[in-house]
């Protein structure tokens, strides 16, 4: 009779069709799959939902006024709903479960009991808390924050009932599709020191360091600021985490993501995304154990591998250490006892302590006696404070192995290292030259054997690298020299004597390798003609991005130091700012500001994107591309032609302002120069203009025109090279045009912008490109004019007609079978040879 009763309910009671302006199910309102159930101030919403791909059906809690479904808490994770069925309802227990077909057995459950089932209710509260509510009270009976899925939300604790064993913590999603329960695990370890964790499966794969006071120690991010404050309780009834917002218009949330990653964001309306200030693991010396037992992890040691071993310690596999491998860690010298035979403390400055899961801690004891403490305990082997503040407040003591360490650059605590009386006065040496005869003599003996063996293994390594660093000095010195002839140009550029490199630095490949783990696949952003792009972090945080070309790549050595050197001189908000070079053992890389939104094709030519996308947006973006386009042609002190623009080739920053790069395809002009004329016709089909394609003449006009084909673009969401069934010979330059002449132009414009456009203003930014793409450069606007038009309402002309490729030709036979493929123009005039990229 229990199992039936939900159901009759179901059947008997008048359900309606969707519940919004609600906040509340009860035990005769179930909540179907298609309603809504809205937190009070309509802050979150919770209902049905499917994720990516997939055609499975979850209960969730989502924000409300975030334009993108971003799901923060997940019911039947590990039991989806097949299909569009499903009911969440209070069953006569006054538990709350989901049915799907077969309503005599739930998905999941809350399992709980009343006295009285028929008074209980299930509530969505404004924190996105999902309650189980007996008889009004304000004490849940069940709340999902006590069970969390892969989001930490203000109000929401992680950490461990000591009362009722109940432990709160993140897990992953397996994957985007797929809100099950993943392989990667956040919270609280309570025992030792307690700390925080990121497990993947049951390896640690990050440690963050202790509580102390305030903060969690040496991750500023995570402190007390103008956004939230937190607060860590540890007691005999709980150790926990919990977070609360200052100011609740403000949406923060904190995510681990499938691969482990944990990510602090905050949501901005402007931008429409979600923006990140804190992440872990970042560098690779955030790995957990990265250099191995009774090490450090220095990512700030340029010059050499960034795993050392501790004072008293040696490497364990030295031939993997010599091969800068550090996971086998270091074992004791064992050169002399360390219990009680004058041994004593090294300190090591600013790191990450070791894993103080198994420590042992005393917050009543001050920093002298805690060496005192650790000195009289021959198991000890080393010691800190567990409060850096104000000298030192409380004592942690490690004994056995001293695992997962890695220095900061002005962060991190004193770390004492117990190592024996050899040692010790080695150390005094270095610090105050109070060693004695006897061990001057041993350590000048040691140090004359290690840098003898250390100057044949450099001498070795130098010998190999001899002829990669001749080609790399070579090329250095073109660089620094700052002169560069282009490429069939007769205009010699001086750029003056005064050397590059004091402004754009060269970096070693191994820096650049290590900034990118070794060029992972996971760290691509994307690929081209010449070669792949990668993220990459460098030793002191900052993000790159770098462009490492393919050894057959399109873009050869003169290219490269084309690009090199035009843009280390190019200074403009809507320019890619680059930050060095890279030129060793057959590899050329340029370094450049690392843009987190990647590339504007990434978002126009995206459908779930593009909508993220409203005209004010879009226009920021085309004004952004037009006055880069005028600085690079009127106002910077070189007349620069950039020749390859295109939507891959504009790139976005975190507040999606637009930054033209690529510069390996640009010439430099006289200041006189009107056009040039080259044999070898570089750049990419769909953006160069008639007289470039057919003859091999460019100008400014001809980045009019690409800049033309690109406002299309960005107002239709469409790509130039795209076909149309109306007119199989046009592309979308050609169909423009043809819906202008009839008076349909509107009909261009990307239906993902809906009703919420002015439709004057984005049918004159249509009138403006057709200008740009006429087909006779000398009637194209210049980008001075352009950037007039964009800016006033002042009326514009009447267009001409585009000159637009087309990329195939049809046989007389009109066999669409028998096309072959090329390049054309409207009037079949032959094309020079084009070399796309």
């Amino acid at each position: 009779m229990d199992m039936i009763t939900p159901i009759l309910l179901i059947f008997l009671v008048p359900l309606p069709s969707c519940i919004f302006s609600l906040d509340t199910i009860a035990p005769n309102q179930p909540l179907r799959d298609g309603d809504v159930l809205v937190s009070s101030k309509k802050i979150f919403a919770l209902g049905f939902f499917s994720s990516g791909n997939s055609q499975k059906r979850y209960v969730g809690v989502w924000y409300n006024k975030v334009p993108e479904q971003t799901i923060v808490w997940v019911a039947n994770r590990d039991n989806p709903v097949t299909d569009t069925s499903g009911l969440l309802v209070i069953n006569s227990h006054g538990g709350l479960v989901i049915y799907g077909k077969n309503q005599s057995s739930p998905l999941w459950s809350a399992n709980v009991t009343v006295s009285s089932p028929n008074n209980s209710t299930a509530k969505l509260l404004d924190t996105g808390n999902l309650v189980l509510l007996e008889n009004g009270s304000l004490s849940p009976l069940w709340q999902g924050f006590d069970y969390p899925s892969n989001t930490m939300l203000p109000f929401m604790k992680l950490g461990l009932d000591r009362r009722s064993k109940l432990n709160r913590f993140l897990t992953s999603w397996k994957s985007k599709d797929d809100p099950g329960t993943g392989t990667c695990s956040y919270g609280i370890d309570p025992s030792g020191f307690p700390q925080l964790f990121v497990y993947k499966g049951q390896a640690p794969r990050w440690r963050g360091r202790a509580w102390i006071k305030e903060r969690w120690s040496g991750v500023p991010e995570m402190t007390n600021n103008f956004i939230f404050n937190v607060t860590f309780v540890n007691n005999q009834d709980e150790i926990s985490i919990v977070f609360t917002i200052t100011d609740e218009s403000i949406f923060s949330r904190l995510v681990l993501d499938e691969s482990g990653i944990v990510e602090r964001s905050t949501w901005y309306n402007q931008v429409h995304q979600w923006v990140k200030f804190w992440s872990a693991p970042e560098e690779r010396c955030d790995e957990y154990g990265r250099c191995g037992a009774n090490s450090n992890c220095d990512p700030y040691n340029v010059d050499k591998f960034e795993c050392t071993c501790l004072p008293g310690f040696e490497p364990k596999l030295l031939h993997e250490w010599y091969l800068r491998d550090g996971s086998g860690g270091c074992v004791s010298t064992k050169r002399a006892s360390l219990c009680r035979n004058g041994e004593g403390f090294v300190k090591v400055p600013r790191v990450k302590p070791p894993d103080s899961s198994a420590a042992r801690v005393n917050l009543s004891m001050g920093l002298e006696a805690c060496k005192a403490e650790c000195l009289r305990n021959c198991s000890c082997m080393a010691y800190s404070s567990a409060d850096e503040r104000k000298g030192g407040i409380g004592c942690v003591t490690w004994h056995g192995d001293l695992v997962d360490m890695r220095t900061y650059s002005n962060l991190g605590q004193d770390l004492y290292v117990r190592v024996n009386a050899t040692i010790l006065a080695q150390y005094a040496m270095k610090s105050n030259g109070s060693l004695g005869h006897k061990e001057k003599l041993a350590a000048s003996l040691a140090s004359g054997l290690v840098f003898f063996l250390l100057f044949c293994i450099v001498f070795w390594l130098a010998k190999r690298k001899r002829k990669g660093k001749r080609r790399q000095d070579k090329l250095s010195f073109s660089l620094t020299r700052g002169s560069t002839y282009l490429e069939d140009s007769p205009v010699r550029t001086d750029l003056g004597e005064s050397r590059i490199n004091s402004d754009l630095p060269i970096f070693e490949l191994r820096t650049i390798a290590a900034a990118t783990n070794n060029f992972s696949s996971n760290n691509k952003l994307g690929k081209g003609g010449f070669g792949s792009v990668y993220k990459g972090v460098l030793y002191n945080g900052k993000e790159i991005a770098v462009k490492r070309l393919a050894k057959n790549s399109g873009q050869g050595i003169e290219e490269f130091k084309n690009e090199v050197v035009l843009i280390a001189k190019l200074q403009h908000r809507n320019l890619v700012r680059i930050l060095g070079c890279c030129v060793q053992d057959e590899e050329k890389m340029l370094i450049y500001e690392y843009l987190p939104n990647k590339s504007l094709d990434s978002f126009i030519f995206n459908e779930a994107k593009r909508a993220f996308l409203d005209w004010p947006k879009r226009f920021e973006i085309i004004y952004g591309i037009a006055r880069g386009i005028l600085y690079l042609h009127h106002d910077s002190r070189l007349r620069i032609i950039h020749r390859d623009l295109k939507a891959s080739n504009v790139l976005l920053d975190s507040a999606m302002n637009p930054k033209i790069s690529d510069f390996g395809m640009a010439r430099i002009f006289g200041a006189e120069q009107i056009e040039a004329n080259t044999n070898r016709v570089v750049g990419t089909y769909g953006y160069m203009s008639p007289e470039y394609a057919m003859q091999g003449l460019f100008s400014v006009k001809s980045d009019v025109y690409s800049f033309g084909v690109l406002l299309l673009e960005i107002v239709s969401g469409r790509k130039n090279t795209r076909y149309y069934h109306d007119n199989p010979d046009s592309n979308l330059v050609g169909h423009v045009w043809h819906l202008w002449k009839e008076g349909r132009a509107s009909e261009i414009i990307d239906s993902t912008l809906g009703e919420s456009y002015p439709v004057d203003e984005v049918v004159r930014c249509i009138q403006i490109a057709l200008l740009c793409v006429q087909e006779h450069a000398t009637n194209r606007p210049t980008m001075s004019g352009v950037v007039s038009m964009l800016g006033n309402n002042a009326a514009a002309p009447s267009p001409r007609q585009p000159g637009f490729l087309v990329k195939r030709s049809y046989h007389t036979s009109g066999d669409p079978s028998a096309s072959t493929e090329g390049a054309y123009s409207v009037n079949d005039v032959t094309c020079t040879e084009i070399e796309a990229r």
